[in-house]
């Protein structure tokens, strides 16, 4: 069945449907030996020759991860400055993983990893609404109408902010710090972090404990395990729902 020529890409596990989307605009990409730019142009990956850089797709298995990302490692699979990535700690898997969405390097958590290009730009497309629950920990102690802010939402540089679900999870006896547990439903560069500097507590510890219902639990800093067929269904509900 012919596609997208992004999503035939994504779905092989090449890269995330936008990196594939940028190999087909530079002219990396061949259908039966014509070289394609066009985003729009389809193709059947059962009866075409799709070849990226020369080198012929294949179909890989899907295969789904969570991860919990260490402070200080950058989530890509490549880092021109030589720093630690998140495949650096996945070496037991074959196929190419690649990050849904992001962790900044200073923060850590529950990070998901796949080669399923298509569902991993659903869970991140600009509509969606996957919740991610994170543990901030910041300088101080808010007071509740600061954090009211948070709930109805704040006003950044690039704009308001959605209702966020916020709460006290551990406040220091002296005042100096606490832990807020925030859920937020979009996706914005650092957001957590400039929303809690809008209220003037900036965040000194940054954990991701949940995405769209997935919990990190138990899992120890720097491993990772598959995805259970209940915790991929969940994910898939999300998929659908932007779909619509």
């Amino acid at each position: 069945m012919e596609e997208r020529l992004q999503k035939v890409l994504a779905n092989a596990g090449v890269a995330s449907r936008r990196k594939c989307e940028e190999l087909i605009a530079s002219g990396k990409v061949t259908v039966n030996g014509e070289v394609v730019t066009e985003l729009g142009r389809k193709a059947d990956p059962d009866t075409d020759v799709i070849a990226v850089a020369g080198k012929p797709i294949k179909k890989e298995s899907k295969i789904y991860m969570m991860f919990n990302k260490p402070k200080g490692v950058i989530t890509s699979v490549t880092d021109p400055k030589g720093r630690s990535v998140v495949t650096d700690y996945i070496k037991d898997v074959k196929e190419r993983l690649y990050p849904v969405g992001r962790l900044d390097y200073d923060s850590e958590g529950l990070l998901l990893l796949t080669n399923d290009g298509d569902l991993a730009h659903k869970l991140t497309h600009p509509r969606h609404h996957v919740p991610k629950t994170y543990h901030a920990t910041v300088e101080r102690v808010p007071h509740g109408n600061a954090l009211e802010r948070l709930k109805k939402g704040i006003k950044l540089e690039d704009g308001m902010t959605a209702p966020a679900e916020v709460e006290y999870y551990d406040i220091d006896p002296d005042g100096k710090f606490a832990t807020i547990s925030i859920t937020i439903h979009e996706g914005r560069n650092r957001q957590v972090r400039r929303m809690f500097d809008a209220i003037h507590h900036p965040v000194t510890r940054l954990k991701r404990i949940s995405f769209g219902g997935l919990h990190l639990n138990n899992l120890q800093r720097g491993k990772h395990r598959k995805l259970t067929a209940e915790e991929l269904g969940k994910l898939q509900a999300f998929a659908v729902e932007v779909d619509e």
